[in-house]
């Protein structure tokens, strides 16, 4: 899973699956799902991200797995 946020354009894209999309589903206002070919959620696209979340804080709790962090 890969967390980006887009200063230029106030976007934020959580890639759940490195797997290409086919299908991008608008679930709610700037907040699109995208799908790939067996209809598994690949990403999570939210427009205006700075209005709707708190980016001043990532908080990740019980991952087993590497985490990396590359600060812009």
């Amino acid at each position: 899973m890969k967390i980006s946020y887009y200063p230029d354009t106030d976007s934020l894209y959580i890639e759940l699956f490195s797997q290409k999309s086919v299908e991008s589903i608008e679930i709610s206002e700037g907040v699109v799902l995208d799908y790939d070919k067996d209809g598994k959620i690949t990403g999570i696209d939210i427009d205006n991200a700075s209005q709707k979340l708190d980016l001043e804080e990532l908080i990740v709790q019980k991952l087993a797995s590497r985490i990396e962090i590359i600060a812009a």
